[in-house]
């Protein structure tokens, strides 16, 4: 019989255990929550960061990508961010502590610390597997977050916009996000920094009462030297739209998990992704979604564009339920290669134990056609410009999916900026 060795704890793994020491008297909780942190940090003891040798990080080696943690405390002040739209209502946190709450009539917002002081269950905070780093290390350390009720039957005119702030550091900060039922609301969640060396982890919880339409966008745009580790937990009741839409522009390493679950009839998941990758980054999408009931839709769509030495991830596992029938689910990733020393990895899975479902993925990755450059160049267009001209067709035919010409707009000024860099 084989008997595997432990491994010996990285620095990054002492670190942690070691931080969480010297900080837990003074993180937020009650009795409970401190529980629920001893055994998350017990679990990455004993365990530590995952590799790759457990499928679900086979892409993203953690233990060997997280080579070192940054001290808890923030390096200093960051700079204010203007909203994506303006009218947006800001929710704002900088470096651990809450800086703005801004809520619209309809909507209550609360602080995540007071939440976890009071009834850790109400957010569904819970133990997490050995191999769920991202909400193991957020169960340990989170500090603070928002609790968002959006009222039944509410609608919500402008954007409610989460800005998570840092500059250095560490920053763990988990939401919870309820919209009622029948209720309509559109959430911009952004991810930003300096290029301080920071890591963050950033757990969110969003749940879709019976017949709510919400759009949840995420704009990541981390320092250089950050890692960021992000997770969303998604579950749709019965006739519950979501259009999804993430945008990952920077950062060193990025892993973004979700986690979806459908379980009403009618319930709909519109997922859209764009990664930006550059110079040595490593960026990683992994999606798990569960069609639990009959007659639910889902499509998922990713875009990405790497250059320099960066890698890209993207992991996508479909589970179609016996009971699911006429489930219609559609998954395609699509990536452009403009450099030797870049690369794309792609799982799309299909697990269907179902037989009356329309299911389909698919999978490119390819360089820019030479035949489509040429074409622009053989009528005046600089090879440059016309190789920005067929990245940004390439993406912008997600982007322009929103609808919202506002945000349109200021994630196309976004992809300029990208392309005047990395084109």
């Amino acid at each position: 019989m084989n008997v595997q060795s432990k491994l010996p704890l990285t620095a990054a793994e002492t670190a942690l255990v070691e931080q969480f020491g010297t900080l837990v008297g003074s993180l937020p909780g009650n009795a409970e929550m401190v529980q629920l942190r001893d055994r998350a940090i017990q679990s990455i003891k004993e365990s530590g960061l995952p590799t790759r040798r457990v499928e679900a990080w086979h892409y993203t080696d953690l233990r060997r990508l997280l080579t070192r943690l940054p001290t808890n405390n923030a390096a200093g002040d960051v700079a204010d961010l203007e909203s994506l739209v303006m009218g947006s209502w800001r929710q704002v946190i900088k470096n651990r502590s809450i800086d703005t709450i801004a809520a619209p009539e309809g909507v209550s917002i609360s602080a995540m610390a007071d939440a976890l002081r009071a009834d850790v269950s109400g957010v569904t905070i819970a133990d997490h597997g050995v191999h769920d780093a991202i909400g193991l290390i957020n169960s340990a350390f989170v500090t603070d977050g928002f609790v968002v009720k959006v009222d039944d039957g509410a609608e919500i005119a402008e954007p409610i916009e989460f800005q998570t702030l840092h500059d250095g550091g560490q920053l763990h900060v988990r939401n919870s996000v309820t919209v009622g039922e029948g209720a309509t609301a559109t959430f911009h969640d952004r991810q930003a920094g300096s290029d301080a060396e920071a890591l963050g982890t950033v757990v969110t919880d969003l749940k879709l009462g019976k017949g709510a339409k919400a759009t949840w966008v995420t704009v990541q745009e981390t320092g250089d030297a950050s890692d960021h580790l992000a997770q969303l937990n998604i579950t749709l009741e019965e006739d519950a739209r979501l259009t999804l839409f993430i945008v990952n522009l920077s950062g060193k390493l990025v892993r973004q998990e979700i986690n979806a679950d459908v379980l009403g009839e009618g319930a709909d998941l519109q997922f859209r992704a764009v990664n930006l990758l550059g110079d040595s980054q490593h960026c990683d999408i992994t999606l798990s979604l569960g069609h639990l009931v009959p007659n639910t839709t889902s499509t998922e769509t990713v875009r990405s564009v790497v250059t320099g030495k960066a890698q890209g991830v993207f992991q996508g596992q479909i589970r179609v339920d016996q009971i699911a029938q006429k489930t219609d689910a559609q998954m395609a990733c699509n990536t452009l290669l403009l450099s030797d020393e870049a690369g794309f990895s792609t799982k799309p899975e299909l697990e269907i134990f179902a037989d009356d479902v329309i299911c389909a993925h698919g999978a490119t990755v390819a360089e820019i056609d030479h035949k489509h450059l040429f074409y622009l160049m053989a009528r005046g267009i600089p090879e440059k410009i016309a190789q920005g001209l067929l990245i940004k067709a390439f993406v912008a035919e997600i982007i322009e999916e929103l609808g919202d010409e506002r945000l349109i707009g200021v994630l196309e000024t976004r992809l300029d900026h990208w392309l005047e860099m990395n084109g």
